[in-house]
């Protein structure tokens, strides 16, 4: 948790508020399929927006974050350059929006997502009326 103290009070940016911040900036990622709550089972568990800090685990200091990202990539993105779009995009959001110094962020690819099939298209049913 950062806390920083002046004439007018205090301001404290708790650890989970940095978490919630590097999930979104990660989701906004091109290539990124989604956060990775860890692997189970040989299976990586999917994360719905719902819960924008799975897969991130952050450390806080005074005035310095290091960030770790588990991460699921598209099928068809190149993994390092996705990567390091993924850092950049981190440490850009998380340094605005709390003005701390992120010293790293880390990226642990989790697996690649298969390209989903495609439906057969739905037969429109006509009309019977005018």
């Amino acid at each position: 948790m950062m806390t920083e103290e002046r004439d007018t009070g205090k301001i404290r940016i708790e650890s989970d508020v940095v978490a919630m911040i590097a999930g979104l900036a990660a989701a906004d990622t091109a290539g990124v399929a989604s956060m990775s709550g860890g692997i189970t089972e040989g299976l990586a568990k999917r994360v719905s927006g719902k819960n924008v800090s799975k897969g991130v685990k952050v450390e806080v200091g005074e005035t310095e974050a290091a960030i770790d990202l588990r991460v699921i990539i598209k099928f068809g993105y190149k993994i390092h350059e996705v990567a390091r779009a993924l850092q950049q995009n981190v440490k850009d959001a998380v340094e605005s929006m709390t003005g701390l110094n992120v010293v790293e962020v880390n990226v642990q690819v989790e697996g690649v997502e298969l390209q989903k099939e495609e439906t057969e298209p739905v037969e429109e049913s006509v009309s019977r009326l005018k």
